[in-house]
């Protein structure tokens, strides 16, 4: 079974706009018209920055945890604990909040044990603690749960779409599971098109693992405000890598409103380590990717939540530019990672992948920030700074990420 991180996002409206010109010929009068572009991901005004927030499904699946109780505590924490302050907005809930059968009219149950008021009444909980609420479904018949599957929204689009406007929603993970064979494009179009037509500014994910061919990111712009790229991510080293190296060659396709996803944080599930954590939310920021918390953060511990409210690492990938990392080097486990940052400094992450600490390198110039006698280095994790004349190395811990803000002079 895929699981996937499910965003939000609506389309802005694709209908063809038709200007009307007039062209006089002596006596005749002729009517021309022009067709207006199709307007693409990024007009929707949404996620100019990489959306950040909470997802539920890492955390719980689907077990009885998962409730109105929980969403609204998530929603508690993230004002309580600072994670509004520095940049998280979606409370957003996945898979099983449904319950298995639409009613007479064909229109989506919450589940009744699950949530007992219905899913406006989180929603309209979440708004007022000043954030914003997401919901997943299926391009499919039914969604991605083993165990039952619960209504999806292939040829429903309409209804769904207009349904969750209505309950306030502002996120859609949209997943692909059960999806009968249907062209993804053409289901995926589907409810972007339905979005839209609910006026309502809902950013879009697509959940759709990068699949299918033609692949995902080569048609996604248009489409959605994010693609997952990856299949699931499991709260284990070696996932979190096979994750970050499908997604980091993809560089070209990321931008304001229209992201690369490769799934969700495991920060704070117990499954790697500290330095393995900061690695994980480094090459994400690094990536441009969504943040989207995959653990219970009411529970987080102190260092959990020191990784995830790193300001200067959240700010790399919230930088307005848009860029997402390119590799400048990668030999025996060692990979330098640059990114260009709207202030025209740059950052550098030097990752090692090895079992034992090594020493990595590199120079301002090869990370594309050459034409100095001088650069300030500032590390983002224990924020010392420095200065060098070019030289840009450090001893790097097992499994260990360092990160460097670079400026010239």
């Amino acid at each position: 079974m895929q699981r996937s991180t499910r965003s939000r996002g609506l389309r802005s409206c694709l209908a063809t706009v038709t200007a009307a010109t007039t062209v006089a010929a002596g006596a005749l009068t002729v009517s021309l018209t022009t067709a207006a572009p199709q307007a693409v991901a990024l007009d929707n005004g949404l996620a100019r920055t990489p959306p950040m927030g909470f997802n539920n499904w890492n955390a719980t699946h689907c077990d009885a945890s998962f409730n109105e109780s929980m969403v609204k505590g998530v929603a508690d924490a993230f004002v309580s604990l600072g994670l509004k302050d520095v940049g998280y907005t979606y409370v957003n809930i996945d898979d099983c909040w449904a319950e298995p059968s639409r009613d007479a009219s064909g229109n989506l149950v919450p589940h009744h044990t699950r949530f007992p008021n219905g899913i406006k009444a989180v929603a309209d909980y979440v708004h007022a603690k000043g954030l914003k609420f997401g919901i997943y479904t299926s391009a499919g018949t039914k969604t991605c749960n083993a165990a039952n599957g619960f209504p999806g929204a292939l040829d429903h689009e309409k209804q769904d779409a207009k349904q969750f406007a209505s309950w306030g929603v502002d996120y859609l993970k949209y997943d692909n599971c059960n999806n009968q064979g249907v062209d993804a494009q053409k289901r995926y179009k589907a409810m972007r098109d339905a979005l839209a037509a609910t006026g309502r500014p809902i950013l879009y994910s697509l959940c759709e693992w990068g699949q299918t061919t033609p692949k995902v990111w080569t048609w996604g712009e248009p489409v959605g405000n994010s693609w997952r790229t990856t299949g699931d991510i499991s709260d284990k080293w070696s996932s979190m890598i096979d994750k970050l190296h499908i997604n980091d060659d993809l560089a070209q396709y990321a931008g304001p409103g229209h992201w690369n996803d490769p799934d969700m944080l495991e920060v704070g599930n117990g499954g790697m380590t500290a330095t393995e954590y900061r690695t994980h939310f480094s090459l994400w920021a690094m990536m441009a990717a969504p943040l989207l918390i995959g653990s219970d953060i009411r529970n987080a511990s102190a260092t959990a939540q020191s990784i995830l409210k790193n300001t200067d690492i959240i700010a790399l990938d919230q930088d307005t530019l848009g860029k997402q990392a390119t590799i400048v080097s990668s030999s025996g486990g060692k990979t330098v990672y640059t990114k260009q940052l709207a202030n025209g400094d740059h950052a550098v992450a030097l990752l090692n992948e090895n079992s034992s600490s090594k020493t990595i390198s590199t120079t301002a110039s090869a990370i594309g920030l050459g034409g100095s006698s001088s650069y300030r280095l500032k590390d983002l994790w224990s924020k010392a700074t420095s200065t060098t004349s070019g030289s840009i190395s450090a001893s790097v811990p097992a499994h260990g990420t360092v990160v460097y803000r670079v400026s010239r002079g």
